[in-house]
């Protein structure tokens, strides 16, 4: 076990017995709080290898067709199809290990490897080779292996100073479960149908989450579909109890937005009642099981942000807890919450009490500064945020960063798609460059199994799931890969590939140097446009700085840069500039970072020390923006060398209580008072930690904890609306004890109330327009929310307007320049789908037959769009007959739509994503 990893775990057995580390025994001007160092669990040097089993070697040909035979529709095998097994398995990985090591990795992350339904028909038909279709959650997937196969594997990981992540899944299992009437059904809302008991009686299931109180349930009266299995699958699932159908939401598929983003099934999978309590009990046994039996290192979580609070809150400490009394003392867990804003990805792991998420906000930021060009002042103020996670027991610095993922798509695709018309060298370099980015900045660094290869796919999901053994998937073979003339059809598993040097360069780098793995960061340049961004990592031990500079811009870019220390030199460890340069009398470090790359500078010796403990001073303390749960508290240090500030609160006359600690500017805390009432005062003192043990503590400072905020969802500012409008809020911070009261008034008239629930996390009503509502006049909408001491909270008005007659037609017009749309038949064209169309057109639209433009006006195509209602979106892709590359034959910006009812006339770009609602210029 490395050193730092040691006092790791030891500090932890220190904290856990009640004693003092080191660290917080110095309170020699405090107060009576102690100064303390920034945290580093046990996990915050870790070189993460994400690898989907069936893509990357096939050990054992024998296993390819699971044991289930030569139909692929039954055994989901086949190599020339992208949605199927494509044969690799969990000897294919044992067989290629020492490659993934070369790489520096220190963690093998495995996609789901659990027994799935091979083949779901509905979907495509499409094969569960991705492991998301799970139906025995006790063993392997016979196309990948045994559970011996998992357990070699695991032993020689171990063998190697390697561990192994499973990549789990609590939110559902595969699609098993129908419904009287439709295998698959539209969500309907619990406040359109509540749960109720066996008895009938309604109920809201979130007052009850997680508690052995929870209300006994029927599949003939709790749900509004009745669950039914097939005679053949009633007893399919392991464990038993996964049986039980009275254990899933059963209210049909979800639309991902609003309350069916958490009940709702997606694509049909079954979606687990989480909020039962048998459910938390089964799903933790399940994982503790392949924790005691198989020695698995840790978990990544799919799909979190779909499960409710009290799951993650009971779950994540029982299964960690269990970790460390089984001897995994390093065991880690982190979860997949897709979104980019910090306030809402780090309540996971703050109130929710897990350990640490995947860092989607990192990859948006590294693309726009790698790939997309971006000023490098977007990276000084992503980073400033990080302080989002900070809390007493975990901090950014456990955060798994990434450039690329088997949903989004890879890094590869990013810079190609980004940089339309680049030449390899280029790419190559913006790619090199993202991953410099991600080693040397704070995080456990992932790489996606063949970016290391250069490997860059057509987009998202299937399209970034290539195998690194030859391909035989005709959509594969058209890739190009960076840097290499090596294609698909081959095996690519190529050591002296310029980005598997580049990535094993890095690791070995930041191994050698610890403190650029998990050193303090510390912001310290960025210039105004694309161009240098700076930083200093350092290790409160070793008092060593290191300084990082990025050069996002084409040209070489020279900039004077901060320091800790005047006068001092530096040694140049990695990227190309002179060997050896001072800091000037002022500490500053000029350099001049060549194109697209970066440097790194080490200090020769250490930070001066500090004399005495600056004077701290806590500068606000106020309702944080975006998170009316967390109080924002920041506090000012008047010095310019190395310190950690730590802030504590007190509640009434209670004990202060550590809120955590920060170790870079701006010294910040966003403190989760989601458990306090509104009123309730809370004080805020800070003390500083400088590099030499000294310690001050600031005064305090007192803030009230903030009324709840509700927020109007829906109906969108600006829309239009007829007939029976849904009219949805939601609350900040939400509690199971809310009750939210919604009024409407039209064309400035009396407010009039029209209803009110109680059911959280979303709250929803009906409301009928008057039919005589003449179009366009206006209507205004607002919400209260009060909680049960009396507390009210109202939202802002939201405005819309009263909608005309139903459209029946909608018209898109598309822009090429050069007029080339092709004709009729074989042009571009739209592929469509969803209930805004009508279904006669649906019928005539297939991937290499869309929706043909009607006329040619102006140098745009229009494309009549027959609809069956207007208030449903129009789902559209823009491509030609079978078309799927961006460019070329598809346009980009994805799945894309537009709402009829608000704008049925829109205008789109070739090689624009935007969908205008007005004619943009030419």
């Amino acid at each position: 076990m490395p050193v730092r990893r040691v006092l790791a775990v030891f500090a932890a057995l220190l904290a856990a017995v009640g004693l003092a580390t080191p660290a917080a025994a110095g309170d020699r001007h405090g107060g009576g709080l102690a100064g303390q160092h920034s945290l580093r669990s046990p996990v915050t040097d870790e070189s993460f290898y994400f690898v989907m089993a069936d893509r990357f070697a096939n050990g054992d040909t024998g296993n390819d067709q699971g044991g289930l035979g030569a139909d692929p529709l039954v055994s989901g095998f086949d190599p020339t199809k992208k949605g199927f097994y494509n044969g690799g398995d969990l000897k294919g990985l044992l067989s290629r290990i020492d490659y993934i090591r070369g790489l520096g990795t220190t963690s093998i992350w495995l996609t789901p490897s659990f027994k799935n339904k091979a083949v779901q028909l509905e979907d495509g038909p499409s094969a569960g080779y991705h492991g998301y279709w799970i139906t025995d959650f006790t063993q392997i997937d016979p196309h990948l292996g045994t559970n011996q196969d998992l357990r070699a594997l695991i032993d020689a990981a171990h063998g190697r100073g390697m561990k192994v992540y499973f990549d789990i899944i609590t939110n559902h299992t595969a699609d098993v479960i129908g419904y009287e009437g439709s295998a698959r059904r539209g969500y309907v809302s619990k406040d359109a149908v509540p749960y109720r008991t066996a008895a009938g009686a309604p109920f809201d299931d979130r007052d009850y989450a997680g508690k052995a109180s929870f209300p006994a349930l029927s599949p003939a009266t709790s749900f509004p579909y009745t669950p039914v299995l097939d005679p053949a699958e009633q007893n399919l699932k392991v464990p038993a109890w996964l049986n039980d159908v009275t254990l899933y939401h059963n209210r049909g598929d979800t639309t991902f937005v609003g309350e069916n983003s958490y009940y709702g099934d997606f694509f049909g999978l079954d979606d687990l009642f989480t909020e039962h309590p048998r459910v938390v009990a089964g799903m933790t046994d399940i994982y503790k099981t392949w924790i005691r039996d198989f020695g698995v290192d840790g978990f990544r979580i799919d799909t979190m942000k779909h499960v409710n609070d009290e799951f993650w809150q009971k779950f994540g400490p029982e299964v960690l807890d269990y970790a460390h009394r089984h001897g995994k003392r390093e065991f880690f867990m982190f979860g997949e919450v897709f979104d980019t804003t910090k306030s809402f990805t780090s309540h996971f792991t703050t109130a929710d009490k897990m350990q640490a998420v995947l860092d989607f906000p990192f990859q948006d930021a590294a693309r726009g500064f790698a790939s997309r060009g971006q000023a490098a002042g977007q990276l000084a103020t992503f980073f400033a945020g990080d302080d989002w996670y900070t809390d007493a027991d975990s901090n950014v610095y456990q955060l798994p960063t990434f450039l690329g993922n088997h949903d989004m798509g890879r890094i590869g695709h990013f810079v190609t798609t980004d940089n339309p018309g680049a030449g390899d060298t280029e790419l190559l370099a913006r790619d090199r460059l993202a991953h410099e980015l991600m080693y040397f900045s704070r995080g456990n660094p992932v790489i996606y199994y063949g970016d290391e290869q250069g490997f860059t796919g057509a987009g998202g999901d299937q399209n970034a799931r290539q195998t690194m053994f030859a391909s035989q998937v005709a959509d594969y073979l058209g890739d190009d890969l960076l840097g290499t003339a090596a294609t698909h059809a081959q095996d690519n598993f190529v050591a002296g590939h310029p980005l598997y040097q580049s990535i094993s360069s890095l690791a070995a780098l930041t191994r050698a140097h610890p403190a650029l793995r998990d050193g303090a960061q510390v912001h310290r340049y960025a210039a105004d446009g694309p161009g240098v961004y700076a930083f200093s990592r350092l290790d409160r031990r070793d008092q060593r700085e290191y300084l990082v500079a990025l050069n996002n811009s084409e040209q070489a870019q020279t900039a004077a840069i901060p320091t800790y220390a005047a006068g001092r030199g530096f040694q140049r460890l990695y990227g190309n500039g002179p060997a050896h340069i001072k800091s000037t009398a002022d500490g500053a470090l000029t350099l001049t970072v060549p194109a697209l790359s970066a440097v790194v500078y080490a200090m020769d010796g250490r930070v001066p020390g500090s004399k005495a403990a600056p004077k701290v001073t806590i500068t606000g303390a106020a309702p944080a923006d975006g998170a009316r749960g967390r109080m924002h508290v920041t506090a000012d240090v008047a010095g310019s060398s190395f310190y950690e500030v730590a802030f504590y609160a007190q509640t009434g006359n209670g004990q202060w209580r550590p809120v955590g600690v920060g170790d870079n500017p701006p010294y910040q805390v966003f403190g989760d008072v989601s458990d306090l009432r509104a009123g309730t005062p809370v004080r805020y003192k800070a003390v500083v930690l400088d590099n030499r043990d000294h310690t001050a503590t600031s005064a305090a400072r007192t803030a009230a904890v903030p009324a709840p905020l509700v927020s109007i969802e829906t109906p969108t500012e600006g829309s239009r609306v007829r007939g029976s409008v849904e009219v949805r809020a939601v609350v900040d911070p939400e509690r199971a004890t809310h009750t939210v009261a919604f009024e409407r008034r039209i064309g400035g008239g009396a407010w009039t109330p029209i209803g009110s629930d109680t059911t959280s996390p979303v709250y929803t009503v009906f409301d009928q327009l008057p039919a005589d509502v003449a179009a366009d006049t206006p209507i205004e909408y607002r919400a209260t929310v009060r909680e049960p001491n009396g507390t009210t909270a109202t939202s802002q008005v939201r405005r819309v307007r009263s909608a005309g007659p139903q459209a029946t037609v909608a018209t898109l017009h598309y822009l090429r320049p050069a007029g080339d749309y092709g004709d009729q038949d074989t042009g571009w064209g739209l592929h469509m789908w969803g209930d805004a169309v009508d279904p006669a057109v649906l019928a005539q639209v297939a991937w290499d037959n869309p929706w043909p433009w009607t006329r040619i006006e102006g140098g745009w195509a229009e494309y009549e769009i027959p609809l069956a209602q207007d208030t449903q979106p129009v789902n559209f892709i823009m491509h030609l007959p079978a078309g799927d590359s961006v460019p070329d034959t598809r346009e980009p910006g994805g799945d894309r739509s537009f709402l009829p009812i608000n704008s049925p006339e829109v205008w789109i770009v070739q090689g624009d994503p935007t969908v205008y609602t007005s004619r943009p210029p030419a």
